[in-house]
């Protein structure tokens, strides 16, 4: 796993494009402190840093040459299948001209250079694993770049006047200097309702971030964008199996994804709380690896609600080595600045996940596998259920939505909650359905509570273009809820904070729950095997007796902070300045931000903690960062 960038201008002077990489590489040495690679030709620097997992040695060093030195590649990410296709690539194509390549490391950047020498951008089609890579030809003069299928991997770029500039994460662009970056007030009220901005989109205007399952291509100045995989496109006649079939062919699935990612020239562990999905991912760890499994669990003793006991229970069956590391509330505010400081892209979320990835780095691993994507993939958050609820409920449409919106009016008076809120949203709403109702489930604020502190318009907008494309597909409701949930949620919250917070200590994380062909397999499931009375029971079910009745029975927990008080004692004064900072953007009706922060202070039940936090994390990011907000 590493960090890559690049810079192509013809406004800037040679000396200038290697100083503007070079700072770049610089802002990345985090993510790859084992080695540092510049190259520059005609236009074009690309840089490299190099946190080394497969073939250790100096030859796979980036930026990487082919043989002929024609191409010019830089690549952060993980090639799972890179073995298999480097048997094809050392063999001619049959009933073609090409010719064998001749390898000259064991590394599968190489492989991923090999392919695309082959099949252009074909070869992406090839490709099982998570990664972002730029490829430079100095023949046709042309830059490629591109994503893996679920956006495990980051990639965000530039395009202007000044050039065509690109990084694993959006710092290193905002602090090139090749021109002054400024907040993107187009997406505040998407952040403020989502906590997150929705790629392509990011919260510096000007900045992109590439999409999962895309390609991007730049040559004479111009760029253009294409996309080799989508989600958007599952099929429902690829799974006509009986149930048991079906189990077995998902447990064929993960236990060949887990094995895939286990190839590593370094320490692995595993993150295990304990819960269904990180304790199927350590189970087929352990069937799969003659290597002793390591794992580790963050616990708090003075939570009621620690998850501990059932990572001990796993641990014991598995016979793992077991890491529980016990940290205080104390502990944890003690290393909050430390992970503020760590966000490339202000989040909502993400402290948690740094200290986990922190911790697992002090122990020594360098790659851990994560159980993020279950929820996603097997239907097991709450909106799965919501959604089927609603979907059974279509005869409200029956009624003018008039008299609906009364009605949600009554609702709101009578509840005076967030879902209250949110009702009486949806019963205005001028049909009822998926389109109308998923948006607004995820949202931490309805459009009618956001206009009240926030002048910027247009929280659904993105959202609402994300899921008009997901196919609506009789006995596939689920499946249209986990595209959602994967298009938003899963890639521009926990996947990019899976990301930017573990390699701010350089440690790598592989997800088996999203190999795509998991993923498709899934997908093509109808809702009857997928849930038919509990979350996830087909996944258990594929299980077999892999997993005590302890762990799949137990509620689902999550992990537990006690943020509602850490913002009424002591974050206290760090939330208030930030809030009251805040509140004096232009796009803000300060009165009434501040108002919102009394309210929570006051115990208002509607006003919950991370209605505010998210709020204070992007004032603190504004201003560490120096950004404008003109």
């Amino acid at each position: 796993m590493c960090g890559i960038n690049g810079f192509i201008s013809d406004l800037h002077s040679p000396e200038q494009r290697k100083e503007v990489v070079q700072k770049m590489n610089t802002l990345l040495s985090h993510r790859g402190p084992d080695n540092e690679g510049l190259w520059a030709n005609d236009n074009v620097v690309l840089g490299h840093r190099r946190l080394s997992i497969i073939d250790l040695s100096a030859e796979s060093n980036q930026p990487f040459f082919s043989t002929d030195n024609r191409y010019v590649i830089v690549y952060n990410g993980e090639l799972y299948n890179y073995k298999e296709l480097k048997l094809e690539l050392q063999r001619s194509s049959h009933g073609s001209n090409d010719q064998p390549y001749f390898f000259k490391t064991n590394s599968d950047t190489e492989v991923v250079l090999a392919a695309f020498i082959r099949y252009g951008t074909k070869c992406l089609q090839l490709f099982n694993g998570m990664y972002a890579f730029a490829i430079y030809d100095t023949v046709e003069k042309k830059l490629t770049v591109a994503r893996d299928r679920l956006g495990v991997k980051p990639l965000y770029y530039y395009y202007g006047d000044e050039g065509f500039l690109f990084s694993s994460e959006i710092r290193p662009i905002i602090h090139s200097k090749i021109k002054t970056f400024s907040l993107n007030k187009s997406v505040i009220a998407e952040y403020a309702t989502y906590q997150t901005v929705f790629a392509p989109n990011t919260i510096i205007k000007g900045v992109k971030m590439l999409l999962p399952g895309n390609y991007l291509e730049y040559q004479n100045g111009k760029a253009s964008i294409a996309e080799y995989y989508t989600l958007n496109k599952f099929s429902n006649s690829t799974n006509d199996l009986p149930y048991s079939e079906t189990c077995t062919k998902v447990n064929e699935l993960l236990t060949h994804s887990v094995h895939q990612r286990l190839v590593a020239d370094v320490p692995f562990g595993a993150f295990l709380s304990g819960g269904i999905d990180s304790s199927a991912i350590v189970g087929l760890m352990s069937k799969v690896s003659a290597e002793k499994i390591q794992t580790f669990n963050v616990s708090f003793d003075e939570s009621e609600f620690s998850e501990s006991k059932y990572a001990r229970l796993i641990a014991k069956k598995f016979n793992t080595q077991h890491h529980e590391i016990k940290l205080t509330p104390e502990d944890f505010l003690k290393q909050l600045p430390e992970a503020l400081s760590a966000m490339d892209h202000p989040s909502g979320d993400g402290p948690n996940t740094y200290i986990v990835s922190k911790a697992t780095k002090l122990a020594g691993v360098t790659m851990a596998l994560s159980g993020i994507g279950g929820d996603e993939l097997f239907a097991g958050y709450d909106v799965f259920k919501r959604m089927a609820e609603l979907q059974k409920k279509s005869w409200i449409n029956a009624f003018p939505s008039f008299s609906r919106k009364a009605v949600g009016y009554v609702i709101q008076k009578k509840k005076k909650t967030i879902a209250g809120n949110k009702i009486e949203e949806l019963l205005g709403q001028e049909k009822i359905n998926f389109n109308s109702a998923y948006p607004l489930s995820r949202s931490l604020f309805t459009e009618k509570e956001l206009s009240t502190f926030l002048n910027e318009k247009g929280p659904f907008k993105q959202i609402n273009e994300i899921v008009s494309k997901v196919p609506q597909i009789k006995d596939h409701l689920l499946s249209s809820v986990s595209i959602s949930e994967i298009n938003t949620y899963l890639q521009n919250v926990l996947l990019r904070d899976a990301d930017q917070m573990s390699m701010a200590v350089a440690l790598e994380v592989r997800e088996p729950f999203l190999d795509y062909r998991l993923v498709d397999f899934v997908l093509a499931i109808n809702d009857e095997k997928k849930y038919p009375h509990t979350p996830k029971k087909l996944l258990i079910d594929s299980l077999g007796d892999l997993l005590p009745g302890e762990i799949v029975n137990r509620p689902k927990m999550g992990f537990t902070l006690p943020w509602q008080v850490w913002l009424k004692t002591d974050l206290k004064s760090f939330c208030e300045k930030n809030i009251m900072e805040f509140s004096n953007y232009d796009f803000c009706n300060k009165q009434e931000l501040q108002n919102l922060w009394q309210r929570f202070l006051n115990n208002d039940n509607t006003i919950t903690w991370s209605r505010i936090w998210h709020l204070v994390v992007l004032n603190n990011w504004i201003k560490e960062n120096n950004i404008s907000v003109s």
